[in-house]
């Protein structure tokens, strides 16, 4: 193939990769409004996808990696939004030195190869920790992997060719191109500086949504979670050991850094029917008998929660078909256990748990999280996690 195509099929995969950061960034800013929105994870914006390809975008969208300064800004800046500038660039370079037939000039070849290659340095970085560390993977990602990978071998190939050439001499003139290098830069600044001047500001989320009128725990029905760093912020979070949103949060915490500044006191509120009056439908079967375990296992009940968390779906799928494999389940990871949990007092415990929701006009949902009595707004949960609660732990009103 002959430089010129070679550089042609740069310009068609940096559209590619245009279109494909295009669609995650339309995905990402969508939650700018604080409101529920389902993604499409499809290449063609408003076309949803099936469920597993949906999971694996909502992974890799609400996780750390998504996006940067997630703590100065709500949500952080997507990493599509560069991705879209330096794509675009790519693109008008190429088409550029196919109008002006500088497939031969060194300089040009040598700067779209150097443009070419931030975009497949990234997609090896962020390929590697959705393969590695999120065990997860969306479509627009591999389409930005993909376009990234096919523009860079295309734009080196190109380069070795023209290098190849014995006595290829032509010169665009004046020779200008080593400039579209500090141009890109600056197109990349400007659509990252606009995005973050049209957002809506979110500093009065930082007081929080609502409170606790009764957040005292006479009956004890609280369960503490010792804090791995001194000076930790009290908080009270309210939380179900088998409710997927509840691992999903935590997964979070832990990405960011944050549940090591939260000394936290769990309340158990099962959504399970069988122990739970507050609810009509069971969401979570098996989630009365876990919280039986994690309120009997006292300072080991981290290690109940996160063995819950690590076998949330094996409990599920077994308990829908025969209601005693959660106690099964429980009782062979914590023999110990099995004699407090089926005592009467834990039940009245679990019982009071429910009251204490109650008295404290609790919705109906987990996880919640209060923090020194604010309770940490819903919509600030996935991608406003780090901004909103860093303020928070501040102080900031």
């Amino acid at each position: 193939m002959s430089s010129r195509w070679l550089i042609v099929a740069v310009f068609v995969a940096a559209l590619f990769g245009f279109g494909f950061a295009s669609a995650s960034t339309y995905d990402f800013a969508a939650h700018l409004d604080r409101q529920v929105h389902s993604l499409h994870c499809s290449f063609i914006p408003g076309l949803s996808g099936t469920d597993a390809s949906a999971h694996g975008c909502q992974v890799t969208l609400m996780s750390p990696y998504s996006s940067i300064f997630r703590k100065s800004v709500w949500g952080g800046i997507p990493i599509s939004l560069p991705a879209m500038a330096v794509f675009a660039c790519l693109a008008v370079l190429a088409i550029s030195m196919v109008l002006l037939r500088a497939e031969q000039e060194r300089t040009a070849l040598f700067t779209l190869l150097v443009l070419a290659g931030a975009p497949v340095g990234a997609s090896l970085v962020m390929g590697s920790i959705a393969a590695f560390e999120l065990h997860a993977a969306c479509k627009q990602c591999i389409g930005i992997y993909s376009s990234s990978l096919t523009a860079g071998l295309c734009a080196l190939l190109a380069f070795r060719k023209r290098v190849r050439v014995v006595g290829a001499t032509q010169q665009t003139p004046a020779a200008r191109w080593p400039l579209a290098l500090p141009l890109a830069g600056v197109l990349v600044i400007l659509p990252i500086t606009g995005y973050v001047l049209a957002m809506p500001s979110y500093s009065t989320y930082g007081k929080g949504c609502g409170g606790l009128p009764h957040p005292d725990d006479k009956a004890g029905v609280l369960v503490h979670v010792k804090a791995e760093l001194p000076g930790a912020t009290a908080a009270i979070e309210v939380f179900d050991p088998l409710c997927p949103a509840c691992k999903a949060f935590e997964d979070r915490l832990k990405g960011a850094g944050l549940d090591k500044k939260l000394e936290r006191d769990l309340l158990l509120f099962p959504l399970d029917h069988s122990c739970n009056w507050m609810i009509d439908t069971t969401m979570h079967p098996g989630a009365c008998v876990v919280s039986s375990a994690v309120l009997c296992a006292g300072e080991r009940a981290k290690d109940v929660v996160d063995w819950a968390f690590a076998q949330q779906t094996a409990i599920h799928d077994a308990t829908v078909s025969d209601p005693s494999a959660a106690e099964r389940m429980v009782t062979a990871q914590f023999p110990d256990l099995k004699t407090c949990m089926d005592s009467a007092v834990t039940k009245a415990r679990l019982a009071q748990s429910l009251r204490w929701a109650v008295r404290n006009q609790l919705p109906v949902l987990t996880p919640q999280l209060y923090v020194t009595g604010r309770r940490l707004c819903d919509e600030d949960t996935d991608l406003g996690l780090e901004y909103t609660l860093t303020h928070m732990l501040k102080g900031d009103s």
